[in-house]
């Protein structure tokens, strides 16, 4: 027994040896295609790039994110054990930690609106000193979260992740029970409205549907979301004076959770209230922009789930 085990063991060794020395090609967001003389072992990930990757059992050598790592919300829950942290703040990141990692290839994700890759024109422009270290690439943002995990497998598994693996099947499987969760919730309350916001000091921002993978996820399965009537020329926000906070009036208020301070600085206007959902206490997190696998998606419709069975549907009838 223990000699044909071993002997699977080699076959494997050798499989995954004959896979690298094969040339690694793949085709992202922008429709670039990237190509390699063999597979690339030693990753730089921006922080969304590792949250969609790490899960799926691809770990990078190094991340850089936007924020600060303890406050990173694509990077939450995740062991980041023996990563180096080359990056912690927008368009910030440590060319020479960068360097001394020797990395094959930087993975990060595509933003179309803003024409750009994650960590702005200092990090990932084309003048940008990372790029004389290792090629960009990875999946595009689009119209769904879903669709973006679902990208992420397929660079995962170009990258050697076996996608039957146990844990990556169970955070499926609690997804999709999480979905049709959503799904029936949202279905049994088809009048119910909701406004999803960040809040600035200066001001209230109503977020456009289109502009937030997923709220067009949630809006494709059946959530009443409003659209703001103008939103600004990047696609994303219509600002509204605090004065005029009220402009909209849902049965449930979603705000952006990126960081708690977000719902404090609403909370500290007088005018939050004067939307009757946050008068009702009808006021819930939304996901904004950092969902990046199964598992932190299927805990997000769960809360927003139960938000919407509190809700009132009628509450502005």
């Amino acid at each position: 027994m223990l000699t044909r085990i071993a002997l699977s063991l080699a076959a494997l060794a050798l499989s995954l040896d004959a896979a690298m020395a094969q040339p690694w090609t793949y085709t992202d967001g922008t429709g670039q295609t990237i190509t390699l003389d063999t597979m690339p072992e030693r990753i730089v990930a921006s922080a969304d790039a590792a949250a969609g990757l790490i899960p799926l059992g691809i770990r990078p050598v190094g991340i850089y994110a936007d924020s600060p790592i303890a406050e990173s919300k694509p990077l939450q829950g995740l062991d980041l054990t023996g990563i180096e942290i080359v990056g912690q703040a927008w368009g910030e990141i440590d060319i020479e930690k960068v360097a001394a990692l020797q990395p094959d290839i930087v993975i990060a994700e595509y933003w179309p609106l803003d024409a750009g890759w994650s960590g702005g024109e200092a990090i990932s422009g084309p003048d940008s000193p990372l790029r004389a270290l290792a090629p960009i690439t990875g999946p595009a943002q689009g119209e769904s979260i879903l669709t973006l995990i679902h990208d992420y497998e397929t660079l995962a598994e170009s990258l050697g992740a076996d996608l039957g693996a146990p844990d990556v099947v169970a955070d499926r499987a609690a997804f999709e029970t999480a979905l049709e969760d959503f799904k029936a919730a949202v279905a049994a309350k088809p009048d119910l409205s909701v406004l999803a916001v960040w809040a600035g000091s200066d001001a209230l921002y109503v977020a456009a549907t289109a502009g937030a993978a997923e709220l067009m996820d949630f809006a494709g399965w059946g959530l009443n979301l409003i659209t703001p009537e103008v939103a600004d020329d990047r696609g994303y926000w219509e600002t509204l004076s605090w004065e005029n906070a009220d402009k909209y009036q849902p049965d449930l208020v979603i705000v952006d959770n990126r960081s708690p301070a977000t719902l404090e600085t609403a909370q500290a206007q007088p005018t939050w209230p004067t939307i009757k959902a946050v008068a009702a206490g009808a006021v819930a997190d939304w996901p904004a922009f950092w969902l990046r696998n199964y598992r932190s998606y299927a805990e997000a419709l769960d809360e927003l789930t139960a938000a919407i069975e509190t809700a009132d549907e009628h509450l502005v009838d």
